[in-house]
């Protein structure tokens, strides 16, 4: 007779209970972040703040918020900077660069096309990058996810090449999600090692502060001020409390139970509520070549993170 055992029911439930829970929680985490681009645009509406300035807003009040959470753990933030500064600190200062050339790309280039290059872009370019270190060739598969990129990316360059009132700067938008991306890839490669060793709420906490400390001069010379009005203040919380501070707690929530291949692809939901809502109370037009190149871009995501053998994301 053999000796293994079936799980009962009883075993198996709550395993599965956390494995479902986890995955609504990146599922929630993905729709959260989607809005933060519309978020950015009525805000620069109803205020003229800069995209730097409502950066330096919305990292600030999440670096309050987890500071506060977090006031009983000084001793274990200080102790990580002790251990890692460098890697810790260019975290923090990428987290503020990618973040604020995100919403420069989406006041020029309008929130659609932004949200799906820099965030299209960045897991491609990692594994691009992965490649070249490796000093191998990719095969077909990178190799198909890195041509069915750089299609999905000329086809929405070409299809928003001429200005809108949603895009006034279209190509210079352009650049800065790219850039936004490739920061974004960076700051990623840098921080997947000291993710391993750093709790994900301490590494939030700093790399948030970093962050903020590092658009404050930017901000104050580009004006800080707000009116103390209900939207405003509304619109800053929402972008300091929910689309960082609260999701990236149910992020790095989720990734305890569900593996990192399967978050990267649910966190696609991004781009497609961010498209979503630019369209819906935005009226940005989407025009078939960027749904086409959109479609291209998350493809090659995908495949990049679902392929066979690839690492797990911290």
């Amino acid at each position: 007779m053999s000796t293994s055992r079936t799980a009962s029911p009883a075993t198996l439930a709550p395993a599965v209970r956390k494995a479902r829970t986890g995955l609504i929680q990146i599922t929630v985490t993905g729709v959260l972040w989607g809005t933060t681009g519309v978020a950015v645009q009525l805000l620069r509406d109803s205020t003229g703040l800069s995209p730097v300035s409502i950066g330096f807003h919305r990292l600030a009040i999440a670096a309050l918020v987890l500071l506060a959470c977090t006031a009983g753990r000084l001793g274990a933030l200080l102790g990580a900077l002790r251990a890692a500064p460098l890697p810790l600190v260019i975290t923090g200062v990428g987290l503020g660069l990618y973040q604020a050339l995100y919403f420069v790309a989406a006041a020029l280039a309008g929130v659609s096309v932004a949200t799906v290059v820099s965030l299209g872009l960045a897991p491609v370019l990692a594994a691009a990058w992965e490649s070249a270190r490796a000093r191998r060739i990719p095969g077909p598969l990178r190799l198909g996810t890195l041509v069915a990129a750089v299609a999905g990316l000329a086809l929405i360059t070409m299809a928003t090449a001429q200005p809108t009132t949603a895009a006034p700067a279209p190509l210079l938008g352009l650049l800065a999600a790219a850039g936004s991306g490739l920061g974004y890839a960076v700051t990623t490669l840098i921080s997947r090692q000291v993710s391993q060793r750093t709790a994900p709420m301490t590494l939030t906490t700093i790399s948030t502060t970093v962050g903020a400390l590092t658009l404050a001069p930017f901000a104050l010379v580009a004006g800080v001020g707000v009116p103390v009005r209900v939207d405003t203040v509304a619109l800053l919380l929402h972008l300091g409390v929910v689309t960082t501070a609260v999701a990236y707690a149910l992020f790095y929530a989720g990734l305890r139970t569900t593996p990192g291949s399967v978050a990267a692809v649910l966190t696609l939901l991004e781009p497609l509520t961010a498209a979503a809502l630019a369209v819906a109370l935005l009226h940005e037009p989407l025009p078939l070549p960027v749904l086409v190149g959109g479609v291209l871009l998350l493809t090659a995501v995908a495949a990049t993170y679902l392929r066979p053998g690839h690492p797990e994301t911290p």
